[in-house]
């Protein structure tokens, strides 16, 4: 049976299409808006049945195309700028989108895997456990993804799905095929970018009690969280919520020296610390944006209690880890 990606041509829904190739699976259709045309490039080297616009697809859920026909949704489609400030636009795209895939996979009895997102918890000072009394998002992308983790527990707690529905609180990924996402594609790619093009790389100085580059996020690589996702779709009776992150908070100033080094590494140069990598100019530390004050969390970690009670077991990369596998895949090694 047809598996449905939406965001196919994104960040995390193309990693997904090619996880899923690399299973045998090629009965998927994609799903996403490619006004941006150059976002093909995310699906050029996956195998898939059908394409349809986001508008489309819409029309064709509701006119019964595909009733009968699909096995699980993996909704990963969203407007995931956390600076968009259109709330009708947000609500939208986020959560009314969301809530009809929602109903239409309970009515089919299909598996329905959507990403919710870490902005859900906000500045995080009650925590990072899936549990509304840590949540508190700090802007309209957050509110919108936290408000149909609640139609989704409403759910749970009245016993009314009919088949799997487990939503993904995403913390700050990285990974391959983000190259799109512009000011909202991770500090890894916008590292290595910098690295190359200048030979420095840049941080935010202190704020919020942190010092110059130790603000502190939890940050997982993408390859982790495919593995996350096929997991689930692997097993359809696990439902809920579930933080997806590394479950290890690292200052941004690790993200800046594994760039580093592993560019470096590339080039036959040797391992440096990040005092090193300071004193030779290759970090440069800038004044702390106004926009950002008051809408920042200086610090995530996935709480992985819940994730790890409903049986997932794998390792997540470091930052290390993860980091030179991805330098490693932008420059082809």
């Amino acid at each position: 049976m047809t598996i449905i990606v939406t965001g196919a041509a994104g960040f995390i829904g193309s990693n997904l299409v090619r996880a899923l190739n690399a299973r045998g699976e090629t009965d998927i259709v994609a799903v996403d808006n490619l006004t941006r045309g150059d976002k093909f490039r995310n699906l050029a080297d996956c195998q898939i049945a059908h394409y349809l616009d986001k508008h489309d697809f819409i029309e064709e859920i509701a006119a019964g195309r595909f009733d009968g026909e699909v096995r699980a949704v993996l909704h990963q489609g969203a407007c995931s700028d956390t600076m968009e400030h259109d709330g009708k636009y947000m609500m939208d795209n986020n959560y009314q989108y969301t809530l009809s895939l929602f109903e239409w996979c309970q009515s089919e009895g299909a598996q329905f895997l959507y990403a919710s997102s870490a902005a859900t918890y906000g500045n995080g000072n009650n925590g990072f456990y899936e549990d509304p009394e840590c949540e508190a998002p700090l802007n309209v992308y957050g509110y919108s993804k936290l408000l149909f983790d609640q139609v989704l527990r409403r759910r749970l707690e009245g016993e009314r799905l009919t088949a799997q529905v487990a939503g993904f609180r995403y913390f700050n990924v990285y990974g391959p095929r983000e190259w799109h996402k512009g000011r909202m594609a991770s500090v890894a790619f916008h590292h290595f970018n910098q690295f190359r093009e200048t030979g420095t790389v840049k941080l935010f100085g202190e704020y919020g009690g942190y010092a110059a580059g130790a603000h502190t996020r939890d940050f997982v690589s993408v390859e982790d969280v495919v593995k996350v996702n096929l997991w689930f779709l692997d097993n359809p009776e696990v439902c809920g919520i579930y933080n997806v992150g590394s479950g290890r908070a690292q200052p941004f100033n690790d993200v800046a020296v594994a760039v580093v080094n592993a560019c470096r590494a590339h080039q036959g140069l040797g391992t440096l610390s990040l005092a090193e990598i300071a004193s030779q100019g290759m970090l440069e530390y800038t004044e702390f944006p106004e926009a950002l004050k008051g809408k920042y969390q200086c610090f995530t970690e996935a709480d992985l209690t819940l994730l790890r009670e409903a049986g997932y077991e794998e390792p997540f990369y470091s930052v290390e880890e993860g980091v030179k596998r991805y330098v490693d895949a932008l420059l082809g090694a």
